[in-house]
């Protein structure tokens, strides 16, 4: 696994990147394939941010934890990322038996203030069913999910509801 640990408004020591290599090398055990891990570390004014991505054959993992002291928020990024990387095991299990491992991308919505578009995101799609977009939407912890549709290769939005369950928007030709 490779392990990318970056500063933003803050110089990362060696004391602080080997503490944050340890504690995301437990995810190993949880899950083999996963081939990268960006960590990345902030302070703004007195919140201390901590965010980790993980890339797993395809499937991308992400949480964040904002705490007062930077290495309680690495403590808080972990345990909820450990509860994220059960959860899609657990649903890996249950629902696809081992097949169709491959999820993929998230499409954050960018904070339009005044109309501009202030972030953007890029990422590879690969096909998956809707099922497969739910599970990585619900990995994710997101509201949305931006995906291509393996049976008519087109993309699609799957999105949750106000009722709790989801929706589908497919394009019409």
């Amino acid at each position: 696994m490779n392990i990318i640990v970056n500063g933003r408004h803050l110089e990362v020591t060696s004391a602080l990147k080997s503490y944050a290599e340890e504690k995301i090398r437990k995810f190993d055990r949880y899950l083999s394939n996963i081939t990268e891990a960006i960590v990345t570390l902030s302070i703004e004014k007195y919140r201390h941010k901590a965010e980790v991505l993980l890339k797993a054959n395809g499937v991308m993992i992400q949480a964040e934890g904002v705490t007062g002291e930077i290495y309680s928020s690495i403590d808080e990024v972990v345990e909820k990322l450990e509860r994220q990387v059960k959860k899609y095991k657990e649903k890996l299990v249950s629902h696809r038996k081992g097949e169709g491992k491959t999820a993929e991308a998230i499409v954050k919505t960018p904070v339009a203030e005044t109309g501009r578009i202030i972030k953007r995101k890029r990422f590879d799609m690969k096909p998956m069913s809707p099922d497969e977009a739910v599970m990585q939407m619900e990995l994710l912890d997101k509201n949305f999910f931006v995906f291509t549709n393996d049976t008519s290769g087109d993309i699609n939005v799957i999105y949750r509801r106000k009722d709790g369950n989801f929706g589908l928007i497919e394009p019409v030709k």
